[in-house]
């Protein structure tokens, strides 16, 4: 079983490199954003409790996105591994995950993260407000706060893996296929 966390600052491409990714090696792509539309949606027991802590402007409890990430876990018993997007953020939503995946008798076997210059994450976000109409990709100051709050929020998920020989950094520039080429090299070592 391969269990990859994807990582990469707001624009670098993680959706579109996990959706690829996902096809290529058989695995589940679990976004964390998808799962909690999901269970808000679909007003489940733990979508209501999410939505109680975000109502009020707070962040989701770490345990509540576990056991949500556990349900979608348990959904795929016959996964060939997962593809982890958007968690986790902290070491200790970290930590909370690698006790899941040894619970499940398995584990996190890398971090990949896309690397993309500032300035090129910047012009891609604002392309993509253009036609998305997402309005937090329309604004240049919110964009390049978003990715500063990356950067001071995950530069320890950096070091946490790092200590585990399980960091690979991967140049996020250039076409879908020439950074998936690359993602792919890396996938195929671990």
């Amino acid at each position: 079983m391969k269990n990859i966390v994807l990582f990469g600052p707001p624009g670098a491409g993680k959706g579109t490199q996990a959706e690829v990714l996902k096809e290529k090696y058989q695995l589940v792509h679990i976004s964390t954003g998808d799962v909690f539309r999901y269970n808000i949606k679909n007003e489940t027991e733990l979508g209501a409790l999410a939505k109680s802590y975000m109502d009020k402007g707070h962040l989701v409890p770490d345990e509540v996105t576990i056991k949500m990430l556990n349900a979608e876990v348990e959904k795929n018993p016959e996964a060939n591994g997962f593809i982890f997007d958007g968690f986790p953020r902290t070491e200790a939503q970290a930590e909370a995950l690698s006790e899941l995946m040894d619970e499940k008798g398995s584990q996190i076997n890398a971090m990949v993260a896309l690397e993309v210059d500032d300035e090129v994450l910047v012009g891609r976000l604002i392309e993509r407000g253009k036609s998305s109409g997402r309005a937090d990709d329309a604004n240049e100051e919110v964009i390049r706060e978003r990715i500063a709050e990356y950067y001071r929020k995950t530069d320890i998920l950096k070091s946490y893996y790092q200590a585990q020989d399980k960091y690979y950094g991967v140049d996020g520039v250039g076409s879908i296929e020439e950074i998936t080429e690359r993602l792919s090299e890396v996938f195929d070592r671990i």
